[in-house]
C-alpha cells in the first residue's frame, strides 16, 4: 500500500438550473428519455448548490452515501444507476489502453456525502444539482473524462442541464439508446450579464408528489402533454434560444411564462390532476402581470417547476422595485432581517400610485425569503481539502 494513498477523496459542486422550456414525461424510464426537449438558466452556486464528497479506499466494505447529513438507502435504483454507469466508462476507459491516472482499483467501494445549501425537494431542483454533483465528483474520483450527460440524466433527467454553465439546452435525442439525448451549452454565464432571477420560496417543505411520479401519470392520462411534446416545445426551444442569443428579454420573459402555464396545464390535464401551485403562487403570477401591466411591458416573468416556489426573471435595474412590490403584497412577519438573501438589493419605495395599481390585500408571511441570485457557471472542483465532507475515516465529519 506504499504506492497508494489509503483514502482517496474529491469535492465538488453543482449548481441549481431551473428550466424556462419544461421538460415533463418521459419515453423510456429506465435510460431516463424525454419526450421533448428542454432549455434551462443555470443558477450562481454563490446562492444555491451541492457540494458532494466521494471517497475511495480498500478499507471500504461496501458502498454508501449521506445526504444532508443523514445515511441514506444506497440500494436506490437511480442512485445505482448512476454508480453503475460512472463505474462502465471507467473500465472503457482502462480497456482502450489509456494511462490510468489515479492508482485506485475499480473493485474499491465508495463513500459519498451530499449537502445542498437550499431546501431539498420543494422544487427547487435539488435533483437536478444533486446527481449533477454525484455524476462530476465520481467522474473526478474515477478519471472519466467523456461525456457525462447520461450518468448524470440516469439519476434525474434535467441533472445533465447542471452540468454546464449559462444556457443549456437538453436535447431529448432519437435513438434508442438515448446516446444522443444530451446536454449543450447555448450560451456561457458571461453571456447576459444583467439578467437576475428571484426566487420566491413560499413553501421548503417537501412536495406531495414528486416529479418522476407525476410526470409517469402525465403521459400516461394527459393528452395535452402529448399534443405540447409534438407541436409546441419545438418551435418554443428554437425561439428561446434566439431570445437568449440577442438577449431579447421582452420575448425571453413572455415565452417562459407561457410555457410554465402550459406546463401545469398538463398537470391539470392529468387524471387525477395534479396540482403543484398554491394560493399564493397564484397570487404571485397575478402581481407580475399587474406590474408588467402597469409599466406597459414585460419587466418580470415567472416559472414555475414542479412545487409552490416561483422563479422570476427580471433584469438588473427592475430588481429594487419588484422586491418592493412583493414585499407590499407579501410582506414579512417576524424576520423581515432575513427576508432578503442571496445577492444585497435594497427595494425602491412605492408611489401610492403603483401601490393602487397592484390592487392587493397584503398577506403576510405567504412568502417565507427570497433568494437573489444571477445566471452562473457548471460544476467545480474544490482544491482545498478541507472543503471534504468526509473525514480520513471515510464518515462524515461532524457538522461544525
Amino acid at each position: 500500500m506504499a504506492s497508494e494513498k489509503p483514502l482517496l477523496a474529491v469535492t465538488c459542486t453543482a449548481p441549481v438550473n431551473i428550466a424556462v422550456i419544461k421538460y415533463w414525461g418521459k419515453r423510456d424510464e429506465d435510460l431516463v428519455l424525454p419526450i421533448n426537449s428542454s432549455l434551462s438558466v443555470t443558477l450562481h452556486q454563490d446562492q444555491l448548490k451541492t457540494t458532494t464528497t466521494a471517497a475511495v479506499s480498500k478499507d471500504f466494505t461496501e458502498d454508501r452515501i449521506w445526504l444532508n447529513g443523514r445515511e441514506e438507502d444506497v440500494e436506490q435504483p437511480r442512485l445505482q444507476a448512476c454508480l453503475r454507469e460512472i463505474r462502465r466508462l471507467a473500465r472503457k476507459r482502462r480497456s482502450t489502453g489509456d494511462e490510468d491516472p489515479l492508482p485506485l482499483s475499480l473493485t474499491y467501494k465508495v463513500h459519498i456525502a451530499s449537502v445542498n445549501n437550499f431546501p431539498t425537494a420543494a422544487g427547487l431542483a435539488s435533483s437536478a444539482a444533486g446527481y449533477a454533483c454525484l455524476a462530476y465528483t465520481l467522474a473526478q474520483v474515477y478519471g472519466v473524462d467523456s461525456d457525462l450527460s447520461e450518468v448524470a440524466r440516469r439519476g434525474s433527467g434535467s441533472a445533465c442541464r447542471s452540468l454546464y454553465g449559462g444556457f443549456v439546452e437538453w436535447q431529448m435525442g432519437e435513438r434508442a439508446d438515448g446516446k444522443d439525448s444530451i446536454a449543450r451549452q447555448v450560451a456561457p454565464e458571461s453571456h447576459w450579464p444583467e439578467l437576475r432571477v428571484l426566487i420566491l420560496v413560499v413553501s421548503a417543505e417537501k412536495k406531495l408528489m414528486g416529479s418522476t411520479a407525476g410526470m409517469q401519470t402525465s403521459v400516461e392520462t394527459s393528452p395535452l402533454l402529448r399534443f405540447r411534446a409534438e407541436s409546441v416545445v419545438p418551435a418554443r426551444m428554437a425561439e428561446m434560444t434566439r431570445c437568449i442569443q440577442e438577449r431579447d428579454f421582452q420575448g425571453f420573459g413572455q415565452l417562459t411564462m407561457k410555457d410554465s402555464n402550459q406546463f401545469h396545464a398538463t398537470c391539470l390535464d392529468t387524471f387525477p390532476p395534479i396540482s403543484y401551485l398554491s394560493d399564493t403562487s397564484r397570487r404571485i403570477v397575478h402581481l407580475v402581470h399587474r406590474f408588467n401591466t402597469h409599466h406597459g411591458q414585460t419587466k418580470v416573468a415567472y416559472t414555475f417547476d414542479a412545487g409552490p416556489n416561483a422563479v422570476v426573471f427580471t433584469l438588473e435595474d427592475t430588481v429594487p422595485e419588484f422586491v418592493a412590490a412583493v414585499q407590499h403584497c407579501f410582506p414579512p412577519e417576524s424576520n423581515g432581517d432575513k427576508f432578503l438573501k442571496g445577492l444585497p438589493v435594497r427595494p425602491t419605495p412605492l408611489s401610492d400610485e403603483f401601490k393602487a395599481a397592484l390592487n392587493v390585500d397584503p398577506i403576510p408571511g405567504s412568502i417565507k425569503y427570497i433568494i437573489a441570485t444571477q445566471v452562473g457557471p457548471g460544476p467545480q472542483i474544490l482544491d482545498d481539502p478541507h472543503a471534504h465532507l468526509l473525514g480520513p475515516d471515510g464518515l462524515p465529519k461532524p457538522a461544525a
